[in-house]
C-alpha cells in the first residue's frame, strides 16, 4: 500500500501548515498540525496557579527577611547587655596553695573509711589529689593492692577464688590456661603482723556494673581486714561517698 504526503499552507494562519496523507485506495487521513507550545496561549487555571505560587514565594521571602532582622536585633541586644555587665575574677587562697592542702578533712576521711569500710571517691580530672588521702591511710598501717577495673574481670572470682588466666600465645605457642590464687586472700597471707589491714584501691571503677559495685561494697563484710576504695568518677573537688549508697544497697 502506497502512501503520499502533501503539505498545504493554512488559510487562517500564516505560520501553521496542514499536512494530509493519501493512501492507495484514495482515502485521506488528516494529521494534527505541528503547532509549538510557545504559540499556544496559557489557560486561565494555569495562569492562576502560577500567580498563586509566585505570591506564596514572595510571602515566604518577606517572612524570612523579617525573621532574620528580628534575630539580628536580638543578637545585638544580647551583646550590648553582655558588655554592660562587669566580670570579676576573685583570687582566693586556694589559687596560691592548692585546694587539696587547706581542706581539714583528713580526720573525716579516716573516720569514714573505718565506719563504712567501702568508699567511692570522686577526684578532679587533673589527678594528684587522691595521693594525699592514700598517704594518710599508709600512715595508719594499711597496705595497698592497686587494680584496674577494666582488666579485673569478674570481681568475685578474681579477688576471692582461684581463677584461670589464658596467657597470650601470639599464634606460635599452644593455648594454655594458668590458675592464679585469689588476689585478696593471697595478699592477706603476705601481710606483716603489725599491718592494720589491706586496702583494695580500684581505679576506673566507673566502668563496673551495679552488681559488681555491690560485691565490692560487701567485700569488707566477707574479709574483715579489707577496705575498698573505688574511683567511680570525677568532680571539681575531691569528694567521697559510701560505696553502698552508690551501689544501691541499704546502709544497714
Amino acid at each position: 500500500m502506497t502512501t503520499l504526503s502533501y503539505t498545504f499552507p493554512s488559510t487562517t494562519t500564516s505560520s501553521s501548515t496542514r499536512r494530509f496523507l493519501i493512501t492507495s485506495n484514495g482515502s485521506s487521513c488528516r494529521r494534527r498540525p505541528n503547532i509549538s507550545t510557545e504559540d499556544q496561549p496559557c489557560s486561565s487555571s494555569a495562569c492562576y496557579q502560577g500567580a498563586v505560587q509566585s505570591y506564596g514565594l514572595q510571602k515566604q521571602r518577606v517572612q524570612l527577611n523579617s525573621i532574620s532582622k528580628a534575630m539580628r536585633t536580638r543578637r545585638l541586644d544580647s551583646v550590648g547587655r553582655q558588655k554592660k555587665g562587669a566580670i570579676r575574677c576573685n583570687i582566693e587562697l586556694q589559687d596560691f596553695i592548692g585546694g587539696d592542702l587547706i581542706k581539714p578533712d583528713l580526720g573525716q576521711w579516716l573516720s569514714d573509711v573505718e565506719e563504712h569500710k567501702a568508699i567511692a571517691i570522686y577526684s578532679p580530672h587533673e589527678g594528684g589529689y587522691e595521693g594525699r588521702y592514700l598517704t594518710r591511710l599508709k600512715y595508719q598501717g594499711y597496705h595497698f593492692l592497686d587494680l584496674s577495673a577494666r582488666g579485673l574481670g569478674d570481681p568475685e572470682t578474681t579477688l576471692t577464688k582461684f581463677h584461670p588466666v589464658c596467657p597470650a600465645h601470639v599464634g606460635k605457642q599452644p593455648i594454655a590456661r594458668w590458675y592464679f590464687p585469689p588476689e585478696v586472700d593471697y595478699r592477706l597471707s603476705l601481710l606483716p603482723p603489725d599491718a592494720k589491714g589491706l586496702v583494695v584501691w580500684i581505679i576506673e571503677a566507673k566502668v563496673l556494673s551495679k552488681a559488681e559495685l555491690q560485691f565490692l561494697a560487701l567485700l569488707p563484710t566477707l574479709r574483715p581486714n579489707v577496705r575498698v576504695i573505688a574511683e567511680c568518677g570525677n568532680w571539681r573537688k575531691f569528694m567521697w561517698k559510701p560505696l553502698k549508697e552508690i551501689a544501691g544497697l541499704s546502709q544497714s
